[in-house]
């Protein structure tokens, strides 16, 4: 059965329903589709489209119905990372404490419910997945990349900071290519992505949609309560060999990387104009 797209109220664990604007809720069958949908903007994630993307997971959660969570982006990429512009005009000149407990909310919790969700999750990946991106993107279960997915974290030379705020690369990627890709800043693309292991499977552009959904149809066809079981031991067993502690301890790392000089600089001369993808690798 399939629904309509729509910019609806959503079910999520605060007093106020949050109305969709910059993310698309889509549901087809057993598979609910969270769309970044600032296509115009790259999909870059603003406060607003992360608020709105967390409720839309905490709604799918919700919907018995749904069995696979697949996360995705309108147009041609599937994000260029945070809004930095946002951040220059809204948050340039937060106290450590402000920053702390802004970052902490969205980038960092965010992130975790989208690893932690108890049902399996999908990253649809075409063209730009970079910074914020690649962390949304790697805190799902799977990712499926179209060939001309480009994925980057280039924060340490344009921003001056310890790369983002969930250093999930070298759980990815492995630490080598991890602190080649965060050390120069440069693009990996989709093939390589998938050599490495972060990325399962890379198809056509034209047919990522299709692949995607062919993918979690398939999924769906497992007993929910099993898949959700599998995932917690899988989850475990990585936490075990200090995922989490790790995660956790690079934010606080991150935090202090805002009170450089090199920071301040980018900051000062706009964050906005710090935003690239970094060189083809």
């Amino acid at each position: 059965m399939l629904s309509a797209p729509r910019h609806a109220e959503s079910v999520h664990d605060t007093e106020e329903p949050v109305a969709y604007e910059q993310v698309l809720y889509e549901v087809r069958g057993a598979v609910a589709l969270l769309w970044h949908s600032r296509p115009e903007r790259r999909n870059a994630e603003s406060r607003q489209l992360l608020d709105e993307l967390d409720a839309a997971l905490a709604e799918a959660v919700a919907d018995e119905a749904v069995r696979v969570i697949v996360f995705a982006g309108k147009g041609d990429h599937f994000s260029a990372g945070h809004d930095l512009k946002e951040a220059q005009e809204s948050r340039g000149n937060f106290t450590v404490e402000e920053r702390w407990a802004y970052e902490e909310k969205r980038y960092f919790e965010y992130c975790l419910r989208i690893m932690d969700c108890p049902k399996p999750t999908i990253a649809s990946v075409q063209g730009a997945c970079i910074a914020g991106g690649f962390m949304v993107a790697n805190m799902c279960d799977l990712i499926i990349a179209a060939d001309d997915a480009i994925f980057a974290d280039p924060v340490a030379h344009t921003l001056g900071a310890a790369a983002v705020e969930v250093l999930i690369h070298p759980w990815v990627l492995g630490t080598r290519k991890a602190k080649e890709l965060l050390f120069t800043g440069e693009r990996l693309g989709a093939a390589e992505a998938h050599r490495v292991g972060m990325v399962n499977r890379v198809v056509p552009r034209a047919e990522l949609e299709a692949a995607t959904i062919a993918l979690a149809d398939r999924i769906a066809l497992a007993p929910p309560f099993a898949l959700t079981l599998l995932k917690r031991s899988i989850n475990r067993a990585v936490d075990m060999q200090g995922l989490r502690t790790s995660l956790q301890a690079h934010f606080d790392t991150h935090q202090l990387s805002h009170v450089t000089e090199a920071f301040k600089a980018a900051r000062d001369a706009g964050l906005a104009k710090a935003i690239q993808s970094g060189k083809k690798a």
